[in-house]
């Protein structure tokens, strides 16, 4: 297990940018994650630059047909990935490939697929005019599949990560949506605070806007870990 719970999201788009905020707060976090914006921004040549510093989440949620998704996952795994992003919904056969891909891609290293479940993004409502059933729901019936998969882990809401301790023991629970408290939500929709996510069972919280667009990023991510330590 990393030294930290937290994730760093370098949301930025420029490489340059991204591997300074990752020199400023690496002390204090566990990891970094590379998203969408800094992937296709900056390139996958990124991952390795950060790599040197620390374990790297590539957020890519990878949703293709297997031989697709495979491939991405290897050409990550060579960048330095340690864990890869797949949408749960995928299925099962798309996972294994990934999980595959990942592995054959990083040789001699430890690499693991995270499954990614409901965006943090879709509330109950949508949810039920989309699926017909809850967020609770949707995350356990897909989380007990992605595990039947071999992934290492899922990635979730803090509010479903019981049902996910209860359809997936012993996966790894990557928790994103974390927001400061009375910070605005965002386009986000189902989510809490640090403190609260780890209570809940979260074994790695995704941190962006509360570390990256503070006046001093450094100083935000040692008072959070700290936070997070002495609770």
């Amino acid at each position: 297990m990393v030294r930290s719970p937290i994730i760093v999201a370098l949301d930025v788009s420029d490489a340059e940018e991204a591997v300074l905020l990752a020199e400023r707060v690496r002390p204090h976090v566990g990891a970094f994650k590379v998203g969408l914006g800094l992937l296709y921004g900056a390139g996958p040549a990124v991952i390795g630059r950060l790599a040197r510093m620390g374990p790297v989440m590539v957020d890519a949620k990878l949703h293709d047909i297997p031989s697709q998704v495979g491939a991405a996952a290897r050409r990550l795994g060579e960048h330095g990935a340690r864990w890869v992003t797949a949408h749960a919904s995928g299925g099962a056969a798309m996972l294994e490939a990934a999980g595959a891909g990942l592995a054959a891609g990083s040789p001699g290293r430890a690499a693991g697929v995270l499954a990614v479940t409901l965006l943090t993004s879709i509330g109950g409502p949508e949810a039920a005019e989309m699926f017909e059933c809850t967020p609770r729901e949707i995350t356990a019936r897909l989380a007990g599949r992605a595990a039947a998969a071999g992934v290492e882990g899922v990635v979730c809401s803090p509010l479903e990560l019981g049902v996910v301790a209860e359809a997936a023991p012993g996966l790894l629970r990557v928790t994103p949506g974390i927001r400061a408290l009375e910070a605005p939500a965002d386009d986000q929709a189902r989510t809490a605070g640090a403190r609260e996510a780890l209570d809940l069972g979260a074994d790695l919280i995704v941190v962006g806007r509360a570390i990256i667009a503070a006046d001093d990023p450094a100083q935000a991510a040692r008072r959070l870990r700290a936070s997070l330590l002495d609770g």
